[in-house]
């Protein structure tokens, strides 16, 4: 089943960031997805989430679309502890970095999870000094002051603003 949300191109018009599960259609172009060179720090290889989303019992994975082709990816899974839903391993290919395409395909999950499975808390982790922390930020994740390891957490209440414009 595809996703979408429209962004628009530098012409103003339409485009849409399709999200769609990660399968043996679609798994080679999601391994082949590259950050910048900077961005390793913060980011694995698409090739260890796919494998812990494979092996792991709780991840799932959703490749993002632009068009026909795989720009980006992330994967989500419940916390069976509260009911959120936890966003992770969101990357986009540093071809198509800078274009508002990430913060499109996370609000485009997060309308999709809640449409399609009723969550209403989101959740997200990264480490402190990630230059994403500003994206998540915009999109309405607030900081809790949790940790996981050495990542902080920021969550997301539908119940509340939402997921924001940008803007």
């Amino acid at each position: 089943m595809w996703y979408y949300t429209s962004v628009n191109d530098s012409k103003d018009s339409p485009i849409q960031i399709l999200l769609r599960p990660v399968c043996s259609d679609n798994w080679r172009d999601v391994a082949g997805l590259q950050v910048a060179g900077w961005q390793r720090e913060f980011t694995a290889e698409p090739t260890h989430y796919l494998a812990l989303c494979c092996y792991g019992r709780d991840w799932k994975p959703l490749a993002i679309y632009l068009g026909e082709q795989v720009i980006g990816f992330l994967m989500w899974s419940e916390d069976v502890a509260d009911g959120s839903c936890w966003l992770g391993g969101i990357m986009v290919d540093h071809r198509s970095q800078r274009q508002g395409y990430g913060g499109q395909a996370i609000r485009a999950a997060i309308t999709m999870l809640a449409e399609e499975h009723g969550y209403q808390q989101f959740a997200l982790s990264y480490l402190p000094h990630n230059p994403a922390r500003r994206l998540y930020h915009r999109l309405g994740f607030v900081e809790t002051g949790e940790t996981e390891g050495d990542e902080v957490v920021a969550r997301l209440s539908l119940a509340g603003a939402g997921p924001q414009t940008e803007g």
